[in-house]
């Protein structure tokens, strides 16, 4: 029971997480695999967890949501939807081995894209990315998202970050469209091939749904920077945590 409990609260805390700014699957994945799942295993349950606080994020910044210029919002959904499809199939094709060794390195590359994307937007800034550049780079990072879903929300927020949307909480809005569309699709894949343990996603899902709330709502009094602080210091502590589990 004590362990149920842990995990309702990790989720809670990832929909928080997930609704400011993006990362809440680096408390979901890391303590569903202490928890004892396969790593395949956990991911999905993780992606099956953290879905519906995107929906509960979504209707809170419904007023924000605003794509980029270069893309519409019909194009950034269906862009997020192949993503999806594409990631899940990846782990689907590399098993449980794999994902086990490359999980750290995916965190510890999603929190450095994420802590850096103020000054590679700076370095851009004289930059215009056009409409297949951006297309391309959504559509990597959406993939990426299907696959592993920790930190994709940071990815993309560092990329809308580059296509010109200087509001944190636009793009904020933005991600979690992307996210519950390329997470909707991915999750549905690995339900059909039984990766997802159904009694414990719905449990964390009750968890992730409140702190989606709670988070999107706290997120207008928050300033953007601490944003920024927060998911890099939560996104460095789960990758040491990763490393040192080994």
């Amino acid at each position: 029971m004590l362990e149920l409990a842990l995990l309702f609260v990790a989720a809670l805390a990832a929909g928080a997480i997930n609704a400011l700014a993006g990362g809440g699957s680096f408390i979901t994945l890391p303590a569903l695999l202490f928890h004892g799942l396969p790593p395949t295993v956990a991911n999905a349950t993780s992606a099956m967890a953290v879905l519906p606080g995107y929906a509960t994020t979504l209707f809170r910044f419904r007023k924000d949501v605003e794509p980029p210029a270069s893309l519409s919002l019909i194009a950034m959904v269906a862009i997020a939807a192949a993503g999806g499809v594409s990631g899940a199939a990846l782990l689907l094709v590399t098993g449980d081995r794999a994902f086990s060794a490359i999980v750290p390195w995916l965190m510890l590359a999603a929190t450095a894209i994420f802590a850096a994307a103020p000054w590679i937007k700076s370095a851009l800034a004289a930059r215009e990315a056009t409409t297949p550049v951006a297309a391309i780079a959504l559509y990597l990072a959406c993939t990426y998202g299907g696959y592993f879903n920790g930190g994709v929300g940071i990815i993309v927020i560092a990329l809308l970050g580059l296509l010109g949307q200087s509001r944190l909480l636009t793009s904020v809005a933005m991600k979690a469209v992307m996210s519950a569309t390329l997470t909707t699709i991915s999750v549905t894949v690995y339900a059909l091939f039984g990766l997802i343990d159904w009694p414990i996603a719905l449990l964390m899902a009750s968890g992730a749904m409140l702190g989606g709330w709670l988070g999107a709502s706290f997120g207008y009094r928050i300033a953007p920077k601490w944003h920024r602080i927060g998911i890099v210091v939560i996104g460095l502590a789960m990758t040491a945590l990763m490393f040192i589990r080994g």
